[in-house]
């Protein structure tokens, strides 16, 4: 089975401190994204959202505030090995957004279906962090 990629780049006029929050506090991302609740698992630190009628598990990997936050799902969908990276880079009058990431499906067959499903998940996410970001940078 290939190795699906996801990626997807946005920008902002808001500065990478304000975006890498945002991303940092699970929270704040019903707000800015698809998702539709999170909650945190007890015990282990792992984030829960909450899209519908689908529970994902995700436990952050790496955090480098302002430039990077890394995180693997560890439950939820049929796909194994997912892996997605927020790179933050300052670029002329704001920040640029580099949200990638690859898994392996776990039925053979399914990946080009799981990959544009969360093709245009990643999408609505990063337009969003980047909209709310803007938004949230300019009432400081």
């Amino acid at each position: 089975m290939a190795r699906q990629r996801i990626d997807v780049k946005v920008t902002t006029p808001a500065d990478p401190d304000t975006v890498y929050k945002l991303l940092a506090d699970p929270t704040t991302w019903p707000t800015w994204s698809p998702i539709g609740s999170y909650a945190e698992e007890p015990g282990s630190g792992d984030r829960l959202f909450r899209t519908g009628r689908i529970t994902s598990r995700e436990r952050v990997v790496e955090a480098d505030p302002g430039r990077r936050l890394s995180y693997e799902l560890v439950s939820g969908l049929a796909i194994r090995q997912y892996r997605a990276d927020i790179d933050l880079a300052p670029v002329d009058g704001g920040t640029s957004i580099h949200w990638h990431s690859s898994f392996l499906p776990k039925v053979p067959g399914t990946g080009w279906l799981y990959r544009r499903t969360l093709q245009r998940f990643v999408e609505q996410c990063a337009k969003g962090l980047a909209e709310y970001a803007a938004r949230s940078g300019a009432s400081r």
